[in-house]
């Protein structure tokens, strides 16, 4: 097991560098108890003192970065059902929404899944392209060709002019 004095002697620079990287001092000292708690937990960890601290500090920068991606994705899904209620409100035409949803769901999976992130969700499209794991510009292209294709689906024929395709 792990030394305590080891961590007792770390807690000031813990502290100071969880005070670095948190927006306030309570999350600064969340930080630093999870750390700790997860450094006493572990099966393996480094002995030395001089290997424990930068091993330490590397749990909280993890832990931090866990916490805030949280954070967005909690405010995005806020964010997307607060637009969606919204939109729903202010709806008026309920046949249409039908229709539109119904055309989304016929469409290949990886035209939904574009069209889902960027046109429902509302992330930009570098955010997308890193959810997705592709460039920037492939999203670019690929929202481009599922808007058309939705747009097309959802014509009363559902078959597209020459100058469509083109485009």
């Amino acid at each position: 097991m792990i030394s305590l004095s080891h961590i007792e002697i770390l807690l000031p620079e813990l502290r100071a560098y969880a005070l670095a990287v948190a927006t306030n001092r309570d999350e600064a000292e969340d930080l630093v108890q999870d750390a700790v708690e997860r450094t006493l937990r572990a099966n393996s960890y480094p002995a030395k003192l001089e290997d424990l601290r930068p091993w330490m500090f590397r749990v909280i920068r993890n832990l931090n970065l866990d916490g805030l991606r949280k954070k967005r994705v909690r405010m995005e899904y806020s964010r997307s059902q607060s637009r969606l209620l919204v939109d729903l409100a202010q709806s008026t035409d309920h046949a249409n929404d039908v229709l539109v949803r119904m055309t989304f769901q016929k469409l290949a999976a990886p035209m939904r899944e574009v069209l889902f992130l960027v046109d429902v969700m509302g992330l930009k499209y570098s955010e997308a392209a890193e959810v997705m794991d592709v460039p920037h510009g492939t999203v670019m292209s690929r929202v481009s060709r599922a808007r058309r294709a939705l747009v097309i689906a959802m014509s009363s024929d559902g078959t597209s002019s020459e100058k469509d395709r083109q485009a």
